[in-house]
Order: structure tokens, then sequence, then C-alpha cells
């Protein structure tokens, strides 16, 4: 019996971009078509109707049982897709993949769930799906609703529960009916703080007992945590695959922008992100000039550009500053101070910039990465790129840098310390 837990060869998945779409067609339509085939083709109306782009291209690896596998990459990267092919929710273009054990997955809110089936209906179908019989169903069955937090509504149809009461107990199903491989993407997101911290914690429960586990997430430290191997997807290939912190390393150094400068191509903007179209984002050094090299006693200027092409209510354009291991450091938006926030209440169409300035003294040496988010609260989210830029910060001349030993955490804030003496030597003596 083969050591592998899953084994992929070659696996590819190609998409049509740009098809003509129909619900249905009649007999009438499909006579028309053939009799009107050979004056259309003369007129070129069947060329590049559609285009074909490979989501997955050759990609090939193995995972052991009882390993944690990491899958990171940038967004469009095609992680998605290969837990979608090895969950069996699509079938692969080209190359396979041998999946050996009974499959849990957690791609999207509510996967697997029947919205008109009550929360207590859903764990046994969804146990049902995995092969489990009834009664080990039941046994975990109290042990699921407690987990989820969703108890006072386990009777009531799914299709009236909040998208976090859908993460909550799709996660809590997945991770407690035992599967012996966990397939879990970047679904994880959509939870608040603490159940976070729980799924974590489950996961690393589920580690720990040997089951096999596929994570996508854009959280390296939940990666560096959870797993001890990851690859690096790049346009729908694995261009790398080493222990974790390895992985991440490389991730962080090569798959970013190194020039202090994201512009973003056509084909990196959803459609989905209209009216708002983002066009650069720079980091600038007090001469105004864009630079992927700062020093941390100097201000930093974060400066985004976009677009709207239609007037838009309560738009906020703002920051995530992180780590170069992922941690949020702070988030900031350009209508965060109430007098812009009024100003701006609705945002006219036009060309824009918003701009900030980090403080001097604020940043300790090391890479940073910087992540957009333009969205209306509770209401839409138009554009977000978590790791749009990186650039690096050194720390030559900062206060402290007398002491020769590296100063911990990512911030090095120079504060306003007061030496106070409150008896001199001689006094104290007497």
């Amino acid at each position: 019996m083969s050591n592998y837990a899953i084994e992929v060869r070659g696996l590819g998945k190609q998409y049509r971009l740009g098809g003509k779409s129909s619900n249905y067609r009649t007999l009438r339509d499909t006579i028309v078509d053939t009799v009107t085939f050979p004056v259309r083709l003369l007129k070129g109306e069947l060329r590049n109707r559609s285009e074909l782009i490979w989501a997955l291209r050759d990609v090939s690896f193995e995972v052991e049982r009882g390993k944690v596998l990491g899958v990171i990459g940038r967004n469009g990267a095609g992680k998605s897709t290969l837990l979608k092919i090895l969950s069996r929710v699509t079938e692969p273009s080209a190359g396979y993949a041998e999946i050996r054990g009974r499959v849990g997955s957690l791609l999207e809110v509510g996967t697997g769930f029947h919205p008109e089936l009550t929360g207590r209906e859903n764990i046994f179908l969804n146990g049902a799906v995995l092969g489990m019989k009834r009664r080990e169903i039941a046994g975990k069955f109290d042990e699921i609703v407690e987990f989820s937090g969703v108890a006072k509504f386990i009777d009531t149809a799914v299709k009236h529960y909040s998208s976090g009461m859908y993460l909550r107990l799709a996660f809590s199903v997945a991770a407690h009916l035992e599967p012996e491989i966990l397939v879990v993407d970047e679904v994880l997101a959509v939870g608040d703080a603490e159940f976070q911290r729980k799924c974590l914690g489950k996961m690393s429960d589920v580690a720990e007992a040997g089951r096999t586990v596929l994570f996508v997430s854009h959280n390296m430290s939940a990666i560096l945590r959870l797993t001890e191997e990851s690859i690096v997807l790049d346009r729908g290939q694995m261009v790398y695959r080493a222990p974790t912190r390895q992985a991440v390393d490389f991730y962080m150094s090569s798959g970013l922008s190194q020039s202090g400068e994201r512009v973003w191509s056509a084909e990196e903007i959803s459609a989905e992100a209209a009216p708002f179209k983002p066009i650069a984002m720079r980091v600038r050094d007090p001469q105004g000039k864009v630079a992927d090299t700062l020093q941390s006693r100097q201000p930093v200027e974060f400066e985004i550009e976009y677009e709207l092409s239609t007037p838009v209510q309560g738009l906020r354009v703002g920051v995530y500053l992180q780590t170069g291991r992922g941690e949020v450091i702070f988030t900031s938006f350009d209508t965060d101070e109430p007098e812009l926030y009024n100003k701006y209440a609705t945002r006219a169409p036009g060309h824009y910039v918003s701009r900030a300035v980090l403080p001097a003294n604020f940043l300790n040496e090391g890479q940073y990465v910087l992540g957009i988010n333009a969205s209306a609260f509770r209401v839409r989210r138009f554009f977000q790129d978590e790791r749009a830029l990186a650039f690096n910060v050194d720390s030559m001349g900062a206060p402290g840098t007398q002491w020769p030993e590296p100063r911990q955490g990512p911030v090095r804030p120079q504060l306003d310390w007061r030496i106070e003496v409150l008896e001199s030597a001689e006094k104290v003596r007497a």
C-alpha cells in the first residue's frame, strides 16, 4: 500500500473565457445554426469567440499520509482550482490526481450544505457524503454543535444563517467528522478573530492526530504554525517546494514587486471591482522618489492611485501593513478622519490618488508588505490585494542602534523617555 495520501501528476485545468452562453437550445436553433454555419464561417463570425486559459498547468507533487502541506501563492495563482480538483468538485483538463482516503473539504462558506435543510439535517447529510454511518455522525453531533456555537439555531433552515454561522457550522462538520484528508481553503478569513483562533487550534489537533491536511492561506503566520512543508504556486504552475519557512521566504522575496511600485494590469482586475479600478500602489522616500528600501529614521509615504467610473457612496481606500511573515501591524483608511469621511461621503467619478505618511522612527529593520483594500463598510468590497508590494527598511542611524543587539518586534518607535534624579548619591549616603 502506498504511503502517499495524495499523488498529483501533470495536473492541469483549462477554462474558456468569453464564450457565448445560452440557457437552453431548441431544435429550431440547432437547425438554423447548421444551415448558416458556412456563411458565418466565411464572415469570420466564429473566430476568436473565446479565449482558453490555464488555471493550472503541469502541477506534480505528493503528500505523505499524516502530513500537513501548505499551499501559498498570489490571488489567481491556481490554489483554489487545485483544491477543487482534489475535492472532486471539478475535473482536470490534463493529468490526474490519486486521493487515497475519505476527503473533507471546506472550500467556501456553506460548501455542501442544502439551504432548505436545517443545520441538524446538514450535519447528517455531510457525514453521509463523507461515507460515514449514521451512528458515527450521531456520536460526534454534540461536539460539532458545541464547537460551532450555533446550538440555538441548529433546527433552523441554513438559508436563514448569516455567513459567519454558515462558516462556523461548515468548519465544525469538516473538522469533526474525521475525514482522512482535510482540505481547507482561505475561507477561514471570513470568521471573526476568536473563531479563527478556534479553527487554527482545531486544525493543529487534526494534524497531530495523524490526518493529512492541505491548507491554503494568505496568513503566513498560520502557514508557519500549522505546516511543515509548503508548495508555492504562480500563474497556475508549481514554482517551489520546501520546508515551510524556506517556502515562505521564497514567496515573500520573489513573488512580490521589489521596485517599490505595483501597477495592476487589466487581467489582474476582476470585473466585480467596478466602478473601482486600481492603477498603482507606490512607496516613496522623503525626496518623493519611488523606492523599495527606506530608512527607519525617515518618514515613508504610501500612495494608491485609482479611478472611479461612477459615483460611490461610503468608499474607503486603505492599506494593510504586514511583516514579511504575514502578521498584520496595522490597517488604515483614507477616510478615518471625520472631516475627510464627511467630505467624501460620496466620491464622484474621476482619477484619484490617496496618500498617507508613516512617521519616522516607527518601523524596525526588515521586509514589509503592503496590501490594499477598497470597500464600502458592510456593503461591498470592491477590490483587495493583501500582498500588493513589498519594501525593505534599514535601521541604520535609528534610535538605539548604539546597542549592538537587534531589536525585537516589527516596530522600534522613538519614545519620549525622561530620566529624573530623585536624590543625589551624597544625600543617600548621608
